[in-house]
C-alpha cells in the first residue's frame, strides 16, 4: 500500500468585498481540521480567494477588477497560510487568480509541499462563459474576458509519494484533461471548481449540474486509473447559488467521501496510491490495449487528427 490522506476543502460563499485576511483565516481553520484528521495535502478550491468575480463586467483598467488578481504567491495576505501549513507540515493546492509581471492573466492552481515549497503551478486550459458584456443574463460568466487560455497544457510532478496532477473547474468536463495527464501515469488529480447551478445558454441542463459534475469526474477516474479529488466554491454567494458536492473519487470511479453541506467544510479520505495499478495494469492498459494509431488512421481518413 502506498496510504496518501487528503483532505478536500470545500468553501462556502466568499462575499464581494470580503478581505484576503479574512478568507485566508478561513482557509487556515481547514487546514488545521486537516491536520487533526492525519492529512497530508488538503485540497482548496478554484479562486479560492475572493469571491467568484467574472459574474460581474468590469472595465479591462477597473481597479476592483484587478484587485481581485494576485500578484505574487505568496503575498503578504497568503503568507500566513503558507507558514501555517509549513508548522503543521501539510501541503496544499491554491486556486486563484494570477497578473503576471508582463500582463498576463490566468486562473491559476498551485500545489505547495509539506515544507512551504512550491512543487508546482497550472494555469487553466478551457476557459469557459463568455467574452462581452450580456446584461441581459441574471448574471454573468466572463472567465473568457478576463481569463487567458494557457498554452502549457497538462503535466503531473511526483510529490506525496506518487504521481500529482491538476486541473481547473471546466477542464473536468473533457476526457482529454485526464487521459493527457493519465498517459503520464497520474495517480491523483485535483481539481477546484466554482459552477453556478444556473446554466444561462440551456437552462434544461440545471437539475443536472450534480450529476454532471460527478459523472465527468468519476468517468475520468476509471478510464485512467486515478484518485480524482474534486472541490467546489458554494453555497449562494452574491445571489448565485453554486454547486457544491465536493467528492474523493477513486481509481474505480466509486465516490469514496462527499461533502454533505454548501459551506466551508472539510472532507477526507485515504487514499491508496497502488489501488491505481488495478486498473493501469489491467483493464486500461495503455501500452496493450490502446491504439493511438488507428484512431489516427480514422482521423486522418476524415479530415480530422485526433491528439496522440
Amino acid at each position: 500500500m502506498r496510504p496518501l490522506t487528503v483532505g478536500a476543502a470545500q468553501l462556502g460563499p466568499i462575499a464581494r468585498y470580503e478581505t484576503r485576511a479574512s478568507v485566508v483565516k478561513r482557509l487556515i481553520a481547514l487546514l488545521r481540521q486537516g491536520a487533526e484528521r492525519g492529512c497530508e495535502v488538503v485540497v482548496f478550491p478554484e479562486l479560492a480567494l475572493t469571491t467568484f468575480f467574472p459574474r460581474w463586467y468590469f472595465p479591462d483598467d477597473s481597479p476592483e477588477l484587478l484587485a481581485y488578481f494576485e500578484t505574487e504567491m505568496p503575498s503578504p495576505e497568503t503568507q500566513p497560510l503558507f507558514d501555517e501549513a509549513k508548522r503543521l507540515g501539510i501541503g496544499f493546492h491554491l486556486g486563484y487568480a494570477e497578473l503576471t509581471p508582463d500582463g498576463h492573466r490566468y486562473n491559476t492552481a498551485i500545489l505547495v509541499d509539506s515544507d512551504g515549497t512550491l512543487l508546482a503551478k497550472y494555469r487553466k486550459v478551457h476557459i469557459p462563459g463568455h467574452e462581452e458584456h450580456e446584461p441581459q443574463r441574471p448574471f454573468q460568466h466572463l472567465e473568457r474576458r478576463y481569463f487567458e487560455e494557457s498554452a502549457e497544457g497538462f503535466s503531473v510532478w511526483r510529490a506525496f509519494g506518487g504521481v500529482m496532477g491538476i486541473a481547473l473547474c471546466n477542464d473536468r468536463r473533457w476526457p482529454e484533461t485526464y487521459r493527457v495527464m493519465g498517459l503520464q501515469g497520474v495517480e491523483m488529480i485535483f481539481i477546484g471548481y466554482n459552477t453556478p447551478l444556473h446554466y444561462a445558454p440551456d437552462p434544461i441542463q440545471d437539475p443536472l449540474q450534480a450529476f454532471h459534475n460527478h459523472l465527468v469526474m468519476q468517468a475520468g477516474a476509471y478510464q485512467n486509473g486515478t484518485w480524482v479529488v474534486g472541490v467546489a466554491k458554494g453555497g449562494t454567494e452574491e445571489g448565485v447559488e453554486s454547486l457544491a458536492h465536493s467528492a474523493v473519487i477513486a481509481p474505480s470511479g466509486q465516490i469514496v467521501a462527499q461533502a454533505v453541506t454548501d459551506g466551508d467544510e472539510l472532507i477526507t479520505a485515504q487514499c491508496d496510491l497502488d489501488w491505481c495499478s488495478q486498473y493501469k495494469d489491467t483493464v486500461f492498459n495503455f501500452d496493450r490495449y490502446r491504439r493511438p494509431e488507428t484512431y489516427q488512421l480514422i482521423g486522418k481518413q476524415k479530415g480530422v487528427v485526433p491528439p496522440p
